[in-house]
Order: C-alpha cells, then structure tokens, then sequence
C-alpha cells in the first residue's frame, strides 16, 4: 500500500470533515471516547471497491462494515464513516453492485459481511497495510442505511431474506452488533412489518422527517425485534439522508420530506450514536452509560428507548 494514499486529498477532506462536524456538535461524547484523528485509503473487498477510514493511532481495533443505501455511492458517507471510525473503528465502505430484479446499481448484500472478515483477516497480516497488525480479527460490527439498513437486519438474523442476499446463511461469527439509520423490516412492496428474529444487539436510528423509510415503521420493527439488547434512537428534525453528506444523493430516490436538522449536526449525531451503540455492544462501559443513561438526557436532538 502506497503511504502517499494517507497524506492525499482524500485523507484530509476527510479530516476536515470530522472537525466540521465536531465543531458543529453542543454535546461532547464521554471523555473516555474521544474522537481521535482518522486517515483513509481505497482497497477492495472480493473484487468491490471500497473506502477505508481507521484512526491514526490505537491497536486491535473492531471492523465496522458500512452498508450503503440503494444507488447511493460510497462517496457520499465520508464524513459519517470518518467520524465512526474517530471512536476506534476501521470503517468499510464498499460499493457492491449487482442485478436486482433484472436492474444493476448499487445494492448491498449480506454475503460483504464474511468477505469484509476475510479482508480484515488479510489486511493484519499484510506488512504493506496501514492496519498491520492493528485488527482486531475476531470483531465484526454492520452499520447500514437504507436498503443497507435492511440488509444489516437480515445478516442479524443469520437468515437469508431475499433480495438482501442470495446465499443461506449470511452471519459470520465474528459478528457481534448492528445500528441501522433510516432502515425498517417491511416486506418490499407490501406495508408489513415482519418480525427481527436477530442474535445479536440491534441499534435502530430513525429520522422522525424521514419521507422515505417512515417512523412509525421503523418504530414498529424496533417492538417487533426479537433479541435484545435492542434500542430506538429517534432524531428530531432529520430525514432519511440525514446520514450523507449532502441531501438526495445523485442517483438515489429523493426524500420528498424536507429535513429541518442542520446537515452537519445530524450526520454527527448519527455517527456518534452509532459510535457509542456499537462500543456498547462490544465491552466500553462508559458507552453503555452513555447509551442507557447520559445520552438521551445531554442530547436536545435525541430520544432513546431500550431493552438491554
């Protein structure tokens, strides 16, 4: 791996992009997680390409799969994935394309989930990697948006539920936690809520302006998901691409419902929430405090419900 990919313009747009939001945010995360300095390169994923943003220090850290929404490239959640990746994640954003009903773009599927294990298990043993021996092997968290989202749910579960895959059996066991943003468990093309049969913590962040995956659907999934720990993280005022970079990515179906959030602060928001559901799934005690207890009361944009 060329070492000039870390001081490129890539790295420091995604820089500039976590101290944007950063700066934007009135409630600090525990001090104990702190966001940290991030770099990024471009790698492949069994043949798919993919951005990759991990911190600038820190060994043994966890993999974040990040599952991208239908036709929204992997560009437009540099800012999101920075800012996980700042609490102590390699973040995986891989464009994965493939023919659905006939039509090919961009659409997710729950067989990345062992692929992405396969490439962490390579990339800390490869000398030339920034992330040698920097991995931690036997971690595996799912982040999604969207179709991604629905997608995450799916690989949650250990089932195949078409069309978010094509193979039996879709969850690694490295696998130990999920957070979704603007996803739900409708079946397609129908307004049923099928019930989350998930055997691991399931995170749900919804957008109450979301126009496209609504909240009372994604609420509705949230009480019909089966394991816990499970949580409804609700965000006043952002939509379903409150999670991009920008509003209605090109090549996406557009939200028609307007977000009234402040993009910056609500694709910080997320991340952040996602950040301390994921720790707090994987031993961070302060995170499950924030999560179960100083969170919701600190936050003026967010309100939680759980089962632990």
């Amino acid at each position: 791996m060329n070492v000039t990919l870390f001081r490129s313009w890539k790295r420091q747009a995604v820089v500039a992009s976590a101290a944007l939001l950063a700066a934007a945010l009135s409630v600090p995360a525990p001090a104990s997680a702190a966001p940290t300095a991030v770099a990024s390169y471009t790698t492949t994923i069994n043949g798919d390409s993919a951005d990759v943003y991990y911190p600038t220090t820190g060994t043994r850290l966890p993999v974040a799969l990040f599952l991208q929404g239908a036709n929204v490239d992997k560009a437009n959640y540099s800012a999101y994935a920075g800012i996980l990746a700042s609490y102590g994640f390699v973040v995986a954003v891989p464009n994965h394309t493939r023919s659905l009903f006939g039509v090919s773009g961009l659409y997710p599927e729950g067989a990345q989930a062992g692929w992405t294990v396969d490439w962490a298990e390579a990339e800390d043993d490869n000398p030339a990697s920034p992330l040698y021996r920097r991995i931690d092997e036997n971690t595996l968290v799912l982040s999604g948006h969207s179709f991604g989202a629905a997608t995450a749910l799916s690989v949650s579960t250990g089932l195949c539920v078409i069309p978010f895959c094509t193979i039996a059996n879709t969850a690694p066991s490295e696998l130990e936690a999920v957070v979704t943003y603007g996803g739900n468990n409708v079946l397609p093309g129908t307004e049923l809520v099928l019930p989350v049969l998930n055997t691991v913590p399931v995170g749900y962040l919804q957008g109450l302006a979301d126009g496209v995956a609504g909240p009372a659907e994604g609420e509705t999934t949230y009480h019909l998901t089966a394991g816990t720990p499970k949580a409804f993280i609700s965000l006043t005022g952002a939509n379903h691409y409150g999670i991009t970079d920008g509003q209605n990515p090109a090549g996406a179906a557009p939200d028609p419902s307007a977000q009234t959030l402040d993009q910056a602060t609500g694709v910080e928001t997320i991340a952040r929430w996602s950040a301390q559901w994921l720790l707090a799934q994987t031993g961070d005690s302060a995170a499950r405090k924030y999560v179960y207890t100083t969170g919701d009361a600190a936050d003026p944009n967010v309100t939680v419900t759980y089962v632990r």
